[in-house]
């Protein structure tokens, strides 16, 4: 299989990182093709500017993002690693989405208004981390309600299948033992993934 990784973490230390070390490891491990774009390591630019549209509407594609939306059109499985700010997606993924994941590449209208998704056949895998302890957004709805405006209204919007989201809480405060609790929940996600 074809892994497309987009991880989105400015600090090189984080556990972002080391869950996509994991993932990295996993995929080499059994031979799978694996690239990665890292977003802050390449530079990538998340702001969404006036000539991105102008040159959409002109039938153009910006080349930074046709070099993002190739890496998806050769992808069988897109994973997706970032943290959870202010229960959110950080601007650095959100601006991804926004310029990559874009009307015309992801989906599309037809003359009646009706969505057309453009991804069909791709797949998803989202990791996040957070700050807050996992029982506090469990129980206040938050999970459900991020599920919602990322799994749904953004990648199934596109038609793509989201295989799993898998949140950690709590992650700058548990001990060293949880965290390799939770890498091993990647290496089973991931494993997982590879059987289906």
């Amino acid at each position: 299989m074809k892994h497309l990784l987009v991880y989105s973490h400015p600090n090189p230390l984080s556990f972002c990182n080391a869950i996509s070390r994991t993932v990295k490891d996993v995929l080499w491990e059994k031979k799978h093709e694996l690239v990665i774009r890292d977003l802050y390591g390449i530079g990538f630019d998340p702001v969404l500017k006036a000539g991105d549209f102008v040159a959409r509407q002109a039938g153009q594609t910006p080349a930074d993002i046709k070099v993002e939306q190739d890496y998806i059109v050769w992808s069988d499985v897109m994973i997706i690693i970032y943290p959870i700010w202010w229960a959110a997606l950080p601007a650095m993924i959100k601006g991804y989405i926004d310029r990559v994941i874009s009307y015309g590449f992801a989906y599309k209208r037809d003359a009646g208004g009706n969505v057309i998704p453009l991804l069909t056949g791709k797949k998803v895998i989202i990791f996040n981390t957070q700050g807050a302890p996992e029982e506090r957004y469990s129980k206040s709805g938050m999970f459900e309600a991020m599920r919602k405006t990322s799994d749904f209204a953004i990648f199934e919007f596109c038609g793509m299948e989201v295989l799993a989201h898998q949140f950690f809480g709590a992650v700058t405060t548990v001990d060293e033992a949880t965290r390799n609790l939770y890498l091993k929940r990647v290496e089973t996600i991931t494993n997982q993934l590879m059987a289906g």
